[in-house]
């Protein structure tokens, strides 16, 4: 398990434009969820820097409680000066089971591609959901993705944690092994892909729309009631 550090990366620019990047995402999450009256749900976000998602999930639909968890520290400061009056918890742990239990929703963007022992964080997000629970676990940076290695070289030079690769199918058997029932959907197959031009990630939009389009994958991780 990685320790405490104060930001995920050593440019904080990447970090301070993710709420603003991810949110055209987050919402497609969001829609994705299969009940929108989330008013007696307990609500976990993994990974989630400064606090961003659930800010938007409360949002959209209010739910009983949430708690975000991420190894930054001064990300989670953010996330905790930013929750105003809504009802959540941010906590920096390296301890996954901080969190607590018996959540009925997970989610986390971006995030299982920093670990390198998932069928460990598998094991621990079982425990924590109850029976009937799901985690929808969302990214776009595993070994199947043509432009992965190349994204891949880039977040290593200002990654202040290891950045391992997986593919598709070490993802999925990770979770199965774990005792979760797995779907995997290409959710933004359907969605208007924002045309931002070239950039450090993308060559074209061309490549943008195929890889969000083909690659960004929702890993739908249910634990069995």
């Amino acid at each position: 398990m990685s320790s405490l550090i104060d930001t995920w990366s050593k440019d904080p620019s990447e970090e301070d434009g993710m709420t603003h990047e991810h949110a055209w995402i987050w919402r497609e999450m969001i829609r994705c969820i299969p009940h929108s009256d989330l008013s007696d749900k307990r609500i976990l976000d993994i990974g989630c820097n400064q606090g961003g998602f659930l800010r938007m999930l409360y949002d959209t639909y209010p739910f009983a409680a949430g708690t975000g968890v991420d190894l930054a520290r001064d990300r989670i400061a953010l996330a905790e000066a930013a929750k105003g009056s809504r009802p959540l918890t941010y906590l920096a742990t390296p301890t996954l089971t901080d969190a607590g239990q018996n959540f009925d929703l997970a989610f986390s963007h971006e995030v299982i591609y920093l670990i390198s022992d998932l069928e460990h964080h598998a094991k621990q997000v079982i425990t924590l959901l109850a029976p009937g629970g799901r985690y929808d676990a969302v990214t776009c940076c595993h070994a199947d993705n043509p432009l992965w290695k190349h994204w891949r070289a880039k977040i290593k030079t200002f990654s202040n944690i290891e950045v391992p690769s997986h593919s598709v199918a070490q993802i999925t058997q990770a979770f199965r092994t774990a005792g979760f029932e797995v779907s995997v959907s290409r959710f933004l197959a359907q969605t208007p892909i924002p045309a931002e031009g070239p950039s450090d990630y993308f060559p074209s939009d061309l490549a943008r729309i195929d890889t969000y389009c083909t690659w960004k994958l929702c890993f739908s991780c249910h634990r069995p009631a």
